[in-house]
């Protein structure tokens, strides 16, 4: 079984996530730029970060055997603070990086005007450079912020089939379905959606469009779900054509759209070196150590 994790924190996570995700078929991933927890009080704390996941952990999938990706935005809980907001001006230096492949943790948290500034001037960077974007819905009043997001994108310039609605659920994924856009669903231990009834919500719409990820971060989550989602859906009566279209070609084709999407990772021959602005990854010299031979 073949894994795309098409949204995961591994700032968040150690490596022994890694080898435990590479031992669980996890070959590929997406990290989204998001909330670290601790308010951030400038931007250039977010400059430094983007320059991490561009830099320092491809660097460090790529050890494991894994292909890492990010996206990058102004996230919708800090869109709300002005300290933060000038990075809406500095994001498109960053959106022209071979590793980013959507722009990304948009949408909404309270659903605030600010919030709705920075979604519409979001949804227009990602137009502007012919990248898709992940959008977050928000953990309260979901419906009510999905369709705020989809009148939204609507006004956009962006088409909806280049959008990635996120945290989606049984009460969000038809409309979001019939709004054109793909589908994504995050599987927790405690929260959003479990494996069950993921498989539920697959077998009530299809695997089409449909992106499975473990969005794991500092909270409590598990970086494994996605496998526990691909083992439930075999043993549902889901055949390996439809679990291999959800976990892994469905995040190749929406991340492909940015035309920037690198799965041909060697890991026998790959060095990374993070520069200090994090704005390349040069390959070659010293080959990297396997998981197998940790």
């Amino acid at each position: 079984m073949r894994i795309f994790d098409p949204h995961i924190h591994m700032t968040s996570r150690t490596t022994d996530d890694y080898e435990a995700m590479y031992a669980a078929g996890v070959r590929a991933l997406v990290e989204p730029s998001f909330w670290l927890g601790q308010p951030r009080t400038s931007p250039a704390s977010f400059y430094d970060y983007f320059d991490s996941l561009l830099g320092w952990e491809p660097f460090r999938a790529a050890q494991h055997g894994i292909a890492h990706h990010c996206t990058l935005a102004l996230n919708p809980k800090e869109a709300n603070d002005p300290r933060c907001t000038p990075v809406l001006d500095e994001l498109p230096r960053y959106l022209v990086k071979d590793g980013v492949v959507a722009v990304g943790e948009i949408g909404y948290d309270s659903m605030t005007p600010a919030e709705d500034t920075a979604l519409a001037a979001q949804l227009q960077l990602a137009a502007d450079h012919g990248l898709p974007a992940l959008v977050h819905t928000p953990h309260r009043d979901k419906l009510a912020g999905l369709r705020r997001t989809l009148d939204v994108v609507g006004e956009s310039a962006l088409p909806a089939d280049r959008v990635l609605i996120d945290h989606l659920n049984e009460t969000t994924v038809k409309e979001a379905k019939d709004g054109g856009c793909w589908l994504g669903f995050s599987v927790y231990p405690d929260t959003k959606m479990d494996e069950e009834r993921m498989v539920a919500i697959l077998r009530a719409y299809g695997p089409e469009k449909v992106l499975v990820n473990s969005a794991a971060d500092w909270g409590r989550s598990d970086p494994l779900k996605t496998r526990g989602v691909g083992d439930l859906m075999l043993a549902e009566g889901f055949t390996e054509d439809d679990v291999d279209l959800v976990l892994w070609r469905n995040p190749v084709a929406f991340y492909g759209l940015s035309g920037r999407l690198d799965l041909d990772l060697d890991v026998e021959d790959t060095e990374a070196t993070a520069t200090h602005e994090g704005n390349s990854i040069l390959r070659g010299g010293a080959p990297a150590a396997t998981p197998t031979e940790r």
